[in-house]
């Protein structure tokens, strides 16, 4: 289980990001672009690369990810706090952050692990 602090220090501590309200609850933006956002719901929406990302997460880790109406069609996930731990946590907004982030500042900073996703 991870907490609103936990996602705080995570996001905070990647490069150019700060962090600002969207919808009223917390975001965590990129060059001020938006790569996560803790819902009013309790849960986490995280960009991920493509649509397919999202469902391999899902269909892998359902009990961890998931989606609602409101986000088919975009590559955003939703994370539930109780179930994932940090170091999961940590990759997840790290490949956000390499998503959303402008290309020249992803190149200073490359990603290089990608969240081991748990096959059923």
């Amino acid at each position: 289980m991870v907490t609103e602090a936990d996602i705080r220090r995570l996001a905070l501590a990647l490069p150019a990001t700060t962090e600002k309200p969207s919808y009223g609850t917390p975001g965590f933006r990129v060059k001020d672009k938006l790569f996560a956002r803790i819902r009013e719901e309790g849960d986490l929406a995280v960009w991920v690369a493509h649509e397919a990302d999202k469902q391999e997460l899902i269909a892998a880790q359902p009990q961890t990810y998931s989606t609602t109406p409101h986000y088919d069609g975009y590559p955003i996930v939703l994370v539930h706090m109780v179930d994932i731990v940090v170091d999961e946590l940590t990759e997840i907004l790290t490949d956000a952050w390499q998503v959303r982030a402008p290309r020249r500042l992803a190149a200073e900073h490359p990603v290089t692990t990608k969240v081991q996703r748990q096959r059923p």
